[in-house]
């Protein structure tokens, strides 16, 4: 467990620099890491229609946390453990399973970066009314070209060739969660993050529930117990169905009737994309649309939008064959300006490994 209450000379430098937005963690190995603190906040304060009470990203194992912590820096793997580092370049080209058991080897409390949880930066971001940007196109900002970080080739931003991710940390503060030195840096661009807690399996939407797969004692595979799908109805989580047959414009599945995506049609419960790839513009046109309460389930965790406009144009990319993994955040190479806070891949299995694709230290106490 690292100590997170006795101050080193890094920690208390840190802290003090940053007014206490920032602080340094220690892995098991007593490796440092650079962290964010997140305070609690509640549903209302950010949206009426997200509900009310505290967002479930702050609740673990069904306990309320008063805090987060989130990674500063896209996350490099270091003697064996999952760090949060200034200045290099995140591991990537691994797989979802190596990044979540990466994660969990820095000690108790540890885990890669959940969906929840960056569901949560995103919605923060909106009602702060920034929409942070980053390296969208190959080492410099598919909105704002002048906007640039330092390339790990060394290379010019913008130029196709070569390895164009960018030294975490380095882009402009206009790449942090809050437009400050201070903030989450990269949440927009660079390398897409696994992000545990959210799949498609045969375009059936799961989720684990609250931010319980921030618990070492979750498991996070293909048949875990853990996976739920959403009720369309009345947003309960409930089993599983497994199935992506349609007849006669309804899953075969009829109780419970669980939400789904597609890339066209108007089957029940089932949300569609309609206009290339834009994740605010997903629609619900099914003669049995998705219920409101449910629809409020789907916000929350970041799967459906929460505004029609505003969003950043931010894509969202999905394969209804098999079991599809979470992604958050886009890549470098979306240069038509799709990556950003509330982007959303679900279309890489977890053995696929990219250069395209890292993830983030959290913890959690």
């Amino acid at each position: 467990m690292p100590s997170i209450f006795v101050k080193d000379d890094l920690r208390a430098s840190v802290e003090a620099a940053t007014g206490g937005k920032c602080t340094v963690l220690y892995t098991a190995a007593s490796q440092p890491c650079f962290m964010n603190i997140i305070p609690k906040f509640l549903l209302e304060d950010i949206d009426p229609g997200l509900g009310t009470g505290v967002h479930p990203a702050f609740i673990v194992g069904g306990v309320e946390k008063p805090e987060l912590f989130i990674g500063t820096h896209q996350g490099i793997a270091k003697n064996g453990e999952f760090l949060s580092l200034p200045g290099v370049d995140p591991t990537n080209s691994q797989s979802f399973d190596y990044f979540a058991n990466l994660a969990r080897a820095n000690g108790p409390g540890w885990h890669a970066i959940s969906n929840v949880e960056f569901a949560a930066l995103a919605l923060w971001c909106w009602k702060n009314g920034f929409m942070p940007r980053g390296n969208t196109n190959y080492g410099k900002s598919s909105d704002s070209a002048w906007e640039t970080g330092r390339r790990v080739d060394g290379g010019t931003p913008g130029d196709t060739t070569g390895t164009p991710r960018t030294m975490t940390g380095s882009g402009p503060v206009s790449w942090r969660h809050d437009n400050s030195s201070n903030g989450i840096a990269d949440l927009a661009g660079n390398v897409w993050e696994w992000t545990p807690g959210v799949r498609l399996v045969a375009g059936e939407v799961h989720v684990i529930q609250n931010n319980d797969s921030a618990l070492a004692a979750t498991d996070l595979g293909q048949t875990s117990s853990a996976w739920k799908a959403i009720d369309g109805d009345t947003g309960a989580l409930i089993a599983p169905t497994f199935t992506g047959s349609v007849v006669g414009g309804d899953y075969v599945a009829t109780t419970p009737k669980s939400v789904r995506f597609a890339g066209s049609g108007t089957a029940n419960y089932t949300l569609v994309r309609t206009s290339g790839f834009s994740f605010e513009l997903l629609s619900n046109p099914g003669v049995v649309p998705v219920a409101p309460a449910a629809l409020t389930v789907l916000k929350k965790y970041g799967l459906y939008p929460v505004a029609s406009s505003g969003l950043g144009g931010d894509a969202l990319f999905f394969d209804v064959t098999g079991e599809r993994l979470g992604l958050r955040g886009g890549p470098w190479s979306h240069a038509a300006g799709l990556a950003g806070v509330f982007a959303l891949g679900l279309y890489y299995s977890r053995s696929m490994q990219t250069p395209i694709v890292g993830s983030r230290p959290a913890f959690v106490l």
